[in-house]
């Protein structure tokens, strides 16, 4: 049986990130095979992964034989690091599915790169990447960043159960 997960932010490749996020590692190479390994551990080949923007700085080729390693099916939600190539240059980089835009998954979670304004009456919560190390407090907000969950795509199922109240009494 498939499971769905999300992530964001990745940067593959990005150097300059490890300094700016304060990244345990040396170099981008290091930083690549690390997050590469850590997705293939909790992603079977026949999950699926949200991805929510920033995912790679390489140019197609490497980002090709990156997205190739990473088990699952792959939808890429763009970020604003992402932006800059066409969709049809991340599905030809390998991606399953491209959004421009944020999309509304299972009629209740808005899925986009960049947080979305969001208040206590409103009746989504917004998973969403972009800030990196930073939260955003309350249950309508789930930042899926990479620096937050040891390099792991995040289980949707333990979205839902950390965002979403129990009511039963």
């Amino acid at each position: 049986m498939s499971r769905v997960f999300v992530i964001s932010d990745h940067h593959f490749g990005h150097q300059k990130i490890i300094d700016f996020e304060s990244r345990p590692f040396q170099n981008a190479e290091e930083m690549d095979e690390y997050m590469i390994k850590q997705w293939n551990t909790v992603v079977s080949r026949e999950d699926k992964v949200f991805h929510l923007g920033d995912f790679s700085f390489y140019n197609k080729e490497k980002t090709q034989a990156i997205v190739e390693r990473l088990n699952g099916n792959k939808f890429l939600i763009l970020g604003n690091h992402d932006r800059g190539r066409s969709k049809a240059w991340w599905l030809d980089a390998g991606f399953n599915e491209v959004s421009e835009y944020p999309i509304v998954f299972q009629s209740f979670f808005i899925l986009s790169h960049e947080p979305m304004y969001m208040n206590k009456h409103m009746p989504y919560v917004n998973i969403h990447g972009h800030i990196h190390s930073q939260k955003y407090e309350g249950q309508h907000y789930f930042n899926a960043s990479v620096e937050l969950w040891d390099y792991k795509p995040v289980s949707f199922e333990e979205i839902k159960s950390s965002l979403v109240a129990n009511e039963e009494q």
